[in-house]
């Protein structure tokens, strides 16, 4: 038995695969508050008593560049180290980021648990690139050997944000007097991004906000009740801001996809993708993703799928536990 871990900022969530990496229904998940804990060791050690298993290899996926197995958490207060954990288990054990992790689950989905954006060329074969948005930006890469995948982690997210517009100059210039400094494309392909691209076109005078969407926002999560309000259609303010996310989200993909000469496909991981799937398929997101110049026909020969399946990171801990314990 294989143990896997997806390590949230909200949320730890451990299953148990067997030795071809499949899930095990059969055998307890568990899903613990992360913030609750004093770190990953102390919900290892509860999730063991808990349920008894003794898993022979496990691997747990977490935000963060991971050096020599050992992480400092992105969203966690956090320093992860395979080595501790695995005398924890008493079993071989790797961290992996979160990205990397999910680029593993892949190999896990059925073809329904991804939804088609672009299909791309019918021979399709080659490197695979992952890009997720959500509490932020993450990207990961798929390297093909001629017969498999290898999954690795950049932190590509943290690069620069690079506009394609006066308006997104403009949005630039914003967001430099904002954050003093350096603008990542994190800060605007992510939940937080939605926000500030929002108050941006708020404060620049190119809508006016509703008192009900102000409401919505400072009652709860203020990137959902955009995204909401902009779904629905009847806030121009949020649809624009919805636009805008939309198009650089398409823009730092086709980056992405041209980086790593992504001829195997680009995967859309994440929160914000499978909710806002009906504005992904409007054509506005591929319609930006392959306005590269003299690249265009080099991306419109990419497919390219948005990962509607929430547990992907999960499921590729464990596959990645099993296939890396079985080439031991």
């Amino acid at each position: 038995m294989m143990l896997g871990g997806d390590i949230g900022g909200t949320h730890t969530r451990l299953a148990i695969f067997d030795d071809d990496g499949r899930h095990r229904a059969d055998l307890p998940d568990r899903t613990y508050p992360s913030r609750e804990h004093d770190g990953l060791a102390v919900i290892v050690r509860r999730f063991l008593d808990e349920t008894g298993i003794r898993p022979a290899a496990a691997c747990f996926g977490i935000a963060g560049p991971v050096k020599d197995g050992r992480v400092t958490a992105t969203n966690l207060p956090w320093v992860v180290d395979a080595a501790q954990l695995g005398r924890e288990l008493g079993a071989r054990t790797w961290v992996i980021n979160d990205l990397e992790a999910t680029a593993w689950g892949l190999g896990a989905l059925a073809p329904a648990e991804l939804g088609e954006l672009a299909p791309g060329a019918p021979d399709a074969a080659g490197n695979a690139a992952v890009i997720a948005a959500g509490t932020g930006l993450g990207e990961a890469g798929l390297y093909w050997d001629g017969q498999q995948h290898h999954p690795f982690a950049t932190e590509g997210g943290h690069a620069n944000f690079g506009p394609e517009s006066d308006l997104e100059v403009e949005l630039l210039v914003w967001l430099r007097a904002k954050l003093a400094g350096h603008v990542s494309w994190e800060r605007l392909v992510s939940g937080p991004g939605v926000v500030s691209l929002y108050e941006f076109l708020r404060d620049t005078g190119r809508g006016e906000e509703p008192r009900a969407l102000a409401d919505a926002m400072r009652a709860g999560d203020p990137g959902a009740a955009i995204t909401a309000a902009a779904l629905d259609g009847k806030v121009p303010l949020a649809v624009q801001a919805l636009d805008l996310f939309v198009g650089l989200y398409a823009s730092e993909a086709a980056n992405l996809a041209l980086k790593l000469m992504a001829s195997g496909g680009v995967y859309l991981g994440g929160g914000i993708a499978p909710r806002i799937l009906p504005k992904l398929r409007d054509g506005t997101f591929i319609a930006r993703f392959v306005q590269k110049g003299r690249m265009r026909p080099v991306l419109e020969a990419m497919p390219v799928r948005v990962v509607l399946n929430d547990q992907a990171g999960l499921l590729g801990a464990g596959r990645c536990a099993a296939i890396r314990s079985a080439r031991a």
